[in-house]
């Protein structure tokens, strides 16, 4: 029997907290406040990400798929949760500027990635077979992916180890960069497209 693939997704987001806390038990980091600070910002975008799915969901993670493929992304997924191990089982604290970037770079990237993905969400669903080029998909034709790196760096930045910035760059060029370029050669279908390429840049306005 398949499931969804956003089942795997959601469960393991939801997952985030409760693994977190397990480590923090475990290694008995309650006094850490840097682990306090990863629980709040990992597990809160768990939760976040599960509404997201509920409200708005990405059609994308609505196809049914192997339990093989949703295992792989649950066992991927759970990569993510090296930086907190690092965290609690070193007991590791961050310096005060450092807890401080994370938490704003976190807010930018949350606010980036849900509302992009909301913009794309009703454009679809009112002006469907059209090209969204409009609010924060005018200059960058990937803001949802811009907003989950910025989510995502954080939680490899607080690791303060190269491990967990591995795991965050082989999402970035083995998955979401495909898939970008993906989308460009898909979406290049649309007469609009060429314009709106010369006056955007893939993930990084002005940079890249």
């Amino acid at each position: 029997m398949q499931l969804p693939h956003k089942f795997f997704i959601d469960t393991h987001k939801g997952s985030n907290a409760v693994a977190i806390v397990a480590m923090m038990a475990y290694f008995d980091a309650w006094h850490n406040e840097t682990a306090w600070v990863y629980l709040a910002l990992h597990g809160t975008y768990g939760l976040l990400w599960i509404a997201k799915s509920a409200v708005f969901p990405d059609k994308q993670w609505e196809r049914p798929v192997s339990w093989a493929l949703g295992l792989q992304t649950w066992a991927f997924l759970t990569l993510y949760w090296v930086s907190p191990y690092l965290i609690t089982s070193r007991d590791l604290h961050a310096a005060p500027w450092l807890l401080g970037l994370c938490v704003a770079m976190w807010g930018v990237g949350i606010w980036l990635h849900f509302v992009s993905d909301m913009q794309k969400h009703m454009h679809l669903k009112l002006a469907p077979g059209t090209l969204l080029t409009e609010g924060l998909w005018r200059r960058c034709r990937n803001p949802n992916y811009l907003g989950e790196l910025l989510v995502y760096l954080p939680f490899c930045l607080l690791g303060m180890h190269w491990a967990p910035m591995l795991v965050l760059g082989t999402a970035l060029f083995g998955i979401w960069l495909p898939n970008m370029l993906r989308k460009d050669r898909s979406l290049a279908r649309y007469p609009a497209f060429a314009e709106w390429k010369r006056g955007s840049w893939l993930l990084v306005p002005y940079l890249f």
